[in-house]
C-alpha cells in the first residue's frame, strides 16, 4: 500500500529520553517532542510539553469516524506482526521453525464492581524489542510495515505477503476508548538475542509522556505482543463477547490469513449431578439394579425373578438445577476468504456457505460470478458478485429509501466501506450482493474513505458490466430453473434498467422477456425472427394490471390473431415505458395496436375495398359523428376488427386507455396544458362493417323518416341505442364512460322493453322511517380530539378518563398523524 505524503505538514513525535535510573528493572520514561517538517524548508518547532497531549488527541479524533474501528486496527497490526514473522522466517529458520501456531486472541476482562475493565489483544508474531517499542509507538506516522517493506524490496518473500499497516497511525487508535494502554512485547529467539526479555510500554490517553520498562511478570508470552486497554467508562460495550465478534465478522473476517480467537464465556442452568445424600448428611451407595453373573457352570439355567411392577409410584421429583459457567475459544474467522481462492478447487455449496454467512441471507444465490481483473487505473482487484433469490420488500415499496448496502469493499481484505457516494449503483443494480477486494488503493489515513474518486467510478461500470453478462449467461443458458427463476425475480428489474442506464439500454432490453398472444418468455430478437411478409412494426397492446389471458381476448388485436401475427402483451407499467424509450428494435419501429393507423404490410386490394365500405356506410358514419362528439373525435371503418362491431382507439397523438390509468395511478394534479387536454379526448370509434349489429344499425339509419315525416319516438329509440353502442365500446376498449348513471340507465330502459315491462312502472317503497329523536340524551365527549392550544402554543390532546392508561398508544398514533411525522395540519388537511 503506498504512503501517501501530505502537501503540507508531516507530524513525527521523536522521542528524546531521560533516564530515571541506572538499573535494569528501573521504568524509563520518555517526553514526546513535536518536530513540523514544512515542504522545502529546513526547521523544528518545539510544541510545549503540555500541548503535546491535546495535539496527539486533537490528530486521533479527526481521523477515526467510529470508535469501533480501533478493533480494526489493533487486528491488522497484530496480522502484519505475524505475517512479517512468516515471511522473515523463510531466510531465518531459527526464529520460527513452524513447530507452533500463529495466530491472533481477544479476552474481554470485566470488573466485578461494574466500574471498567479490559481488553486484551495479542498475538503470536515478530514482536518488538524495547528500542522498537519506543520508536514504532512512540513516534507518530512511524510505520514499522512500512519500514519492513523497505528493507525487503526486491525480495521474492514479500510477493506473498498480506501487510496492512502503511501509516503508523493504527495503535494510536486504542486511545478512543481506552484510558491507559500497556503493551508488553518480546522478540524471537535469534542467534545475535538467545534470551530475549519481554518489555511493556506503557502510556495514557492524557499524559504527555510513556515509559518502557522490563515486564515484573517476566517472559509469559514466549514471543509476540498483548495490548491491553483499560476502557473507558463509556466504552464497556466493548466487553462484551458478542458484540466483539461482529465487530471482527464486520471489518476484520477476512483481513488475515491467520485464525482470531475470541475468550467466550456463557451460564447454562444444567441438572445438580452431585450425589445423592441421605436425610442424616450420609452419602448413600445405589445399590445395583440386577445381581451380577453368575459363575456356576454355564450350562445350569438362571432363573431370574421378575419384580412385580408397584401401583401407583410417584413420578421422582425434577432434579436440581445449577448454573454452571462455561468457556472456549470460538475461532471469528474460519471461513477463507474464498474470492482470493481459484474458482475451479470451489464447490457450489462452499459458495452457498459463504453467500449465507458472509451477507446473512439464509436462501441459496439464484447465481453467482467469481472474477478478477484490473481496472484500468493499475489497481488490480478480486471479486464475488452474487444473485440473491428474491429481492427485499423495500426495494419496489421504498424505491427513494432504498440504498445499496452489500456492495463490501475491501482493500488486502480489510473492510473499507458499503457506501459508493455518489458513485453509488443506479436503482436499478442496487440490489446485488458484491465483494470486491484490491490490492492497492490510495486510501486516507484512517482507511475508512478513498482519496481517488477514480477506481469508485470504474468500480461502478464493472460491477454493471458483470451483472449483465451472468443475466447473459442464464438467458442462455440450458438451466430453465434457474431461467424462470430470473425472470420471476428480475423480470421487472431488467426492464427498469433498461428505461434507467441509458449507456446499457440495447443490452438490458435484449434480456427483457414478454408474453405474446403465441407464447411465452420472448425478447425483442426472437419476435423479429417471428415476422411476417412485409410486416413493418413490433405489433404490442399494453394495459397494466390485466391478466395475459383477458388481454389475449382484447378487440383490438382480433384481426392480428386471426391472421397468426404475434402481438406483445404488456402487463406491467413498466412495458410501455420501455418501449416508449427505445422507439425502435434494430430498426424496427413499435406500434401500439390501440391507436389508429394499424397497418399490416400486405394491404394490396384491400384498399379499394375499405373505400367501398366507406361510400356504403357513410350515412351511418354521419349518424355516429353527430351522436357521439362528446366522446370521440372521429368515427371510421375498422381494419382490426372481426368479431366485434366496435372499439374506441387512440388517435396517434392521443392517450390509450392504458396511459390515462398510469396518469391517475400518479396522482397528478394540476393543468397540464393544451396538448394535454387534445390528447386524453383525442379517442376514434372504429366501427367493424362485417358485423351483423353495424349492418343492422345501418338499416335503421337510413330507415328514418326525414322532413315533416319525422318519427321522433323512433329517433330517440335509436339515439339511445347509439349511446349504448358508444358508451360499450369504451367500457370495452378500457376507458371510462362520461356519465355512469346515464349509461346504466339506458341499459335499464333497454332491459325492459326486451323483457316486456313497462318503463313507467315503479318499485314500490317499504322502506321503514327512523324513530323520533331521543329526549333525554347526553352527547359522550370523542375518546380523542382537540381542545385548541396549549400554553407552548402547540395543540393539545385530551383523553377521557376510561382511556388515559392507554394514552402511550394514543400519543404515538397523534404523533405519527402530527404535522412533524406526515405534514398533516391540525385540522387534518394536507
Amino acid at each position: 500500500m503506498r504512503l501517501v505524503q501530505p502537501l503540507l505538514l508531516l507530524w513525527t513525535f521523536l522521542a528524546s529520553y531521560v533516564l530515571a535510573d541506572d538499573a535494569p528493572t528501573s521504568k524509563v520514561q520518555y517526553n514526546y517532542q513535536v518536530r513540523v517538517s514544512l515542504v522545502n524548508l529546513n526547521c523544528e518547532l518545539n510544541i510545549p510539553k503540555s500541548d503535546v497531549s491535546r495535539l496527539r488527541k486533537i490528530v486521533i479524533n479527526s481521523l477515526y469516524s467510529h470508535k469501533e474501528i480501533f478493533l480494526r486496527e489493533l487486528i491488522s497490526n497484530a496480522n502484519d506482526a505475524l505475517e512479517k514473522l512468516r515471511l522473515t522466517s523463510l531466510t531465518d529458520r531459527s526464529i520460527w521453525d513452524g513447530s507452533d501456531h500463529l495466530n491472533i486472541t481477544i479476552q474481554a476482562f470485566k470488573d466485578e464492581a461494574g466500574n471498567g475493565g479490559r481488553l486484551v489483544i495479542a498475538d503470536t508474531g515478530i514482536g518488538m524489542s524495547p528500542e522498537e517499542l519506543t520508536t514504532n509507538l512512540g513516534t507518530l506516522a512511524k510505520s514499522g510495515t512500512s519500514d519492513f517493506l523497505s528493507q525487503a524490496e526486491g525480495g521474492d518473500q514479500t510477493s506473498t505477503g498480506n501487510l496492512i499497516g502503511a501509516f503508523g497511525l493504527g495503535f494510536y487508535s486504542s486511545f478512543l476508548v481506552a484510558d491507559r494502554v500497556e503493551v508488553a512485547s518480546v522478540p524471537p529467539k535469534t542467534a545475535r538475542n538467545p534470551n530475549p526479555i519481554q518489555h511493556v510500554f506503557s502510556s495514557s490517553a492524557d499524559d504527555s509522556t510513556f515509559e518502557v520498562y522490563p515486564d515484573p511478570r517476566g517472559n509469559t508470552l514466549g514471543r509476540g505482543t498483548e495490548i491491553t486497554l483499560f476502557l473507558k467508562p463509556d466504552a464497556q460495550e466493548y466487553l462484551d463477547e458478542t458484540t466483539l465478534s461482529a465487530l471482527v465478522h464486520k471489518h476484520s473476517a477476512f483481513s488475515s490469513a491467520f485464525p482470531i480467537y475470541l475468550f467466550e464465556r456463557w451460564t447454562e442452568e444444567v441438572p445438580d449431578e452431585s450425589q445423592i445424600v441421605s436425610e442424616h448428611g450420609v452419602e448413600k451407595e445405589i445399590e445395583p439394579t440386577s445381581p451380577p453373573a453368575s459363575e456356576s457352570d454355564d450350562d445350569e439355567v438362571i432363573v431370574e425373578e421378575v419384580p412385580k411392577v408397584a401401583e401407583n409410584i410417584p413420578e421422582p421429583p425434577p432434579p436440581n438445577m445449577v448454573n454452571v459457567t462455561k468457556e472456549q475459544w470460538s475461532r471469528l474467522n474460519s471461513q477463507p476468504s474464498l474470492w482470493a481462492r481459484d474458482p475451479k478447487a470451489i464447490t457450489t455449496e462452499e459458495y452457498n456457505l459463504f453467500y449465507t454467512s458472509f451477507f446473512k441471507d439464509f436462501s441459496k444465490p439464484l447465481a453467482w460470478h467469481h472474477f478478477a481483473g484490473d481496472a484500468g487505473s493499475g489497481v488490480a482487484f478480486k471479486a464475488l458478485l452474487f444473485f440473491p433469490t428474491k429481492l427485499g420488500e423495500d426495494y419496489w415499496q421504498k424505491p427513494l429509501e432504498y440504498a445499496s448496502k452489500d456492495v463490501k469493499l475491501m482493500v488486502k481484505r480489510v473492510f473499507i466501506t458499503s457506501d459508493l457516494g455518489e458513485n453509488a449503483l443506479p436503482k436499478w443494480a442496487s440490489w446485488v450482493k458484491v465483494v470486491i477486494d484490491a490490492e492497492d488503493l490510495p486510501l486516507n489515513v484512517s482507511r475508512e474513505t478513498l482519496q481517488s474518486n477514480k477506481f469508485m467510478k470504474q468500480l461502478k461500470s464493472i460491477i454493471v458490466k458483470r451483472m449483465i453478462q451472468l443475466f447473459s449467461k442464464i438467458s442462455e443458458g440450458d438451466d430453465k430453473e434457474t431461467f424462470d427463476q430470473m425472470q420471476e425475480t428480475f423480470g421487472s428489474v431488467l426492464k427498469l434498467g433498461a428505461v434507467e442506464d441509458t449507456k446499457n439500454r440495447v443490452k438490458l432490453a435484449s434480456l427483457a422477456r414478454f408474453t405474446t398472444n403465441q407464447r411465452n418468455n420472448t425478447s425483442f430478437d426472437q419476435y423479429l425472427e417471428n415476422r411476417k411478409k412485409g410486416q413493418n412494426q413490433i405489433f404490442y397492446l399494453a394495459e397494466m394490471g390485466k391478466e395475459v389471458k383477458e388481454l389475449a381476448q382484447s378487440v383490438f388485436i382480433e384481426k392480428l390473431h386471426a391472421r397468426g401475427y404475434e402481438v406483445l402483451l404488456l402487463t406491467e407499467p413498466l412495458d410501455e415505458i420501455l418501449i416508449g424509450n427505445l422507439r425502435e428494435w434494430k430498426g424496427v419501429s413499435f406500434q401500439d395496436v390501440a391507436k389508429a393507423g394499424l397497418k399490416f404490410g400486405d394491404e394490396g386490394n384491400e384498399i379499394e375495398q375499405q373505400k367501398e365500405l366507406e361510400e356504403k356506410f357513410k350515412p351511418l358514419i354521419e349518424w355516429l359523428k353527430n351522436e357521439s362528439n362528446d366522446a370521440v373525435r372521429d368515427v371510421i371503418l375498422s381494419n382490426r376488427l372481426v368479431r366485434s362491431p366496435c372499439a374506441i382507439v387512440a388517435d396517434q397523438y392521443g392517450y390509450t386507455a392504458n396511459v390515462q390509468k398510469m396518469m391517475s395511478a400518479s396522482n397528478a394534479k394540476g393543468n397540464r396544458g393544451v396538448l394535454h387536454d387534445y390528447a386524453m379526448k383525442a379517442k376514434i370509434l372504429e366501427i367493424n362493417p362485417h358485423s351483423p349489429l353495424i349492418a343492422g344499425l345501418l338499416r335503421r339509419v337510413q330507415g328514418l323518416p326525414i322532413g315533416e315525416e319525422k318519427d321522433l319516438d323512433a329517433e330517440e329509440e335509436l339515439k339511445e341505442v347509439t349511446s349504448i353502442l358508444i358508451d360499450g365500446a369504451l367500457v370495452r376498449s378500457g376507458f371510462g364512460v362520461p356519465d355512469n348513471n346515464k349509461f346504466f340507465s339506458r341499459v335499464d330502459r333497454v332491459l325492459r322493453r326486451s323483457l316486456g315491462v313497462s318503463e313507467s312502472a315503479t318499485i314500490e317503497e317499504t322502506v321503514k322511517p327512523a324513530p323520533p329523536p331521543e329526549k333525554d340524551f347526553t352527547v359522550e365527549p370523542p375518546a380523542l380530539h382537540f381542545n385548541g392550544e396549549s400554553e407552548n402554543g402547540k395543540p393539545e390532546v385530551i383523553l377521557p378518563d376510561s382511556m388515559k392508561d392507554k394514552v402511550g398508544f394514543f400519543w404515538f398514533l397523534f404523533y405519527s398523524c402530527s404535522n412533524e411525522a406526515t405534514g398533516f395540519n391540525r385540522d387534518g388537511r394536507g
